[in-house]
């Protein structure tokens, strides 16, 4: 995708904030990459920025938590979702409504989605996906556009006249959607089922208006069907989000979902809105403590390598959230502990971003935008991915093999599911997938939670599995404090001896166990979070 940064910035007001518009453009150059990953010369190339630029951005992101670096290479990581988790709990629907969009997709036996209306297109913030060789791929964050979807005519029935102008002017200056990733790309001017002609979108928008849903037949690609009721704000009856149910022509024709699955749509649809409608208001979470001094210390320390402005920028979007879906530039200053001309100009710059809304109120809101630094790749992070790094790390710290495993279905064994191995002519040796007896390993006793180990915290087995293995194991819990999975490294015990490993290796073990958490806990708040 060609590059618009230096274009952006042009454009920007006097008053914005280069640097966080820079930071803005690499988090949506990596988002549109396939893995979250682009290496420093893609990124310098996408981005029209000069390497040097590059990298004190780069570098000012990983100190934050936001990126990896690995090498030449830069990857998305998932304390990045804490922008978006700040969003989605500002917005507070899919706090309210996932669970009835869980059970309905249990009950059609099909995925169902929650999405919202940005600008001209629709972005989703829940998805409940049926495991099928077939199923749905879109991510929560993805972005598509109005006129390809079944949400996107109950959104548009909404419009004023400049938003139909601006719809226009997109499909003039983008008729391929290439603007939009997650969609299959349409060709212009060819007539078929991905060709959707104007006047034929204001068509449908009117018709869904007066039916009160719509239906996406294969505008998306072959094959792909869906069917979409909007959930009305009760307070001001305007739609809210919408709410789909998605199959394949294989399962249900078009037609078909109309007939079979849209009267349990519209039943979710108005217990979705009951919801709404009796749902207590929101109590303020506290805000983020200490974030100015803590750009303020990376600053002193890192120097010029780390862009303060780029750091206390991003950090006024986690001013928002659960009951904090509106502040005033006053509120937003205190949230962060950041001075008032510093939070209003990084308050314009989300604003020319399109991320923050500025009311008549004098107060600003999170855009779905936010949605789309980072949130879609990172949206599908599973358990041993996020583990991957921080067991590397340990194993080159305690220079032993670490490894990472969850409880199997019968709770007899142990399934070993991320690993780093030490550079050592003898080392514990076992590869991702294999099994073990979990009461004769460390971290199947973990797993189990044997009296004694909840009250040490940790597991030790002295050659019991094999003679001269020796392993310690910690618990690695959720956001509930539920035990999903165990860490352990594992030795010779030859190198060490018990004490030595509760001396030594524990504390570290601990240390990573923190880590995987922290950001468990992040990626885990509106998202499914694979343990395999």
């Amino acid at each position: 995708m060609p590059a618009h940064t230096t274009d952006d910035a042009a454009r920007a007001p006097a008053e914005a904030v280069a640097p966080l518009l820079r930071g803005i453009a690499v988090l949506g150059r990596l988002t549109e990459a396939d893995d979250g990953t682009l290496s420093l010369s893609a990124l310098e190339r996408t981005t029209g920025l000069a390497r040097s630029t590059v990298d004190r951005l780069t570098a000012t992101l990983a100190r934050m938590g936001y990126v990896r670096l690995d090498g030449r290479d830069v990857t998305l990581a998932p304390r990045l979702m804490e922008l978006g988790n700040a969003y989605l709990a500002a917005l507070r629907l899919p706090a309210l409504l996932s669970a009835r969009a869980d059970a309905l997709a249990d009950e059609l036996d099909e995925s169902v989605s929650l999405a919202v209306g940005d600008r001209d297109g629709i972005r989703f913030i829940h998805q409940a996906t049926r495991r099928r060789a077939m199923s749905l791929s879109f991510r929560i964050g993805d972005l598509l556009p109005a006129e390809r979807t079944a949400p996107g005519p109950l959104f548009a029935a909404e419009w004023t006249e400049p938003d139909w102008h601006r719809w226009r002017e997109r499909r003039a200056t983008d008729p391929g959607d290439h603007s939009f990733p997650a969609v299959p790309p349409r060709e212009p001017g060819t007539p078929g089922e991905h060709d959707v002609p104007d006047e034929d979108f204001a068509r449908r928008a009117a018709k869904a208006a007066a039916d009160g849903w719509a239906l996406d037949d294969q505008l998306i690609e072959p094959g792909l069907v869906a069917v979409s009721v909007p959930v009305r704000d009760p307070g001001t009856g305007r739609v809210a989000c919408v709410a789909s149910v998605v199959s394949h022509t294989s399962r249900h024709t078009a037609p078909d979902l109309r007939a079979a699955l849209l009267p349990g749509l519209r039943a979710a649809v108005a217990a979705m809105e009951d919801d709404l409608r009796t749902a207590p208001a929101p109590a303020p979470g506290p805000p983020r403590a200490g974030l100015a001094l803590w750009t303020g210390a990376s600053k002193q320390e890192l120097g010029r390598e780390f862009v303060e402005s780029l750091a206390r920028g991003l950090t006024v979007l986690t001013a928002f959230g659960e009951g904090r879906s509106a502040l005033t530039l006053t509120q937003v200053a205190q949230a962060t502990g950041l001075a008032r001309a510093t939070a209003r100009r990084a308050l314009l710059t989300h604003a020319h971003a399109g991320l923050v809304a500025s009311g008549a109120d004098h107060t600003f809101t999170l855009t779905p935008r936010v949605l789309s630094l980072g949130f879609p790749p990172l949206s599908r992070t599973s358990l041993p991915e996020i583990a991957q790094p921080h067991l590397t790390a340990l194993a080159d710290r305690v220079h032993e093999s670490a490894s990472l495993a969850v409880l199997s279905d019968s709770g007899e064994e142990i399934q070993y599911t991320a690993r780093a191995a030490a550079a050592r002519v003898l080392s514990a040796r076992v590869t991702v997938g294999a099994r073990l007896p979990a009461r004769a390993t460390a971290l199947g006793r973990v797993l189990l939670a044997l009296p004694e180990v909840r009250a040490r915290g940790y597991a030790l087995v002295d050659e019991e599995l094999e003679a001269g293995l020796r392993a310690i194991a910690v618990p690695v819990r959720d956001r509930t404090g539920r035990v999903v999975a165990a860490l352990n490294v594992a030795l010779h015990a030859a190198r060490r001896t018990a004490d030595d490993c509760v001396a030594q290796i524990l504390p570290e073990l601990r240390h990573t166990a923190d880590l995987i958490e922290t950001e468990l806990r992040v990626a885990g708040r509106f998202c499914r979070v694979a343990a395999v």
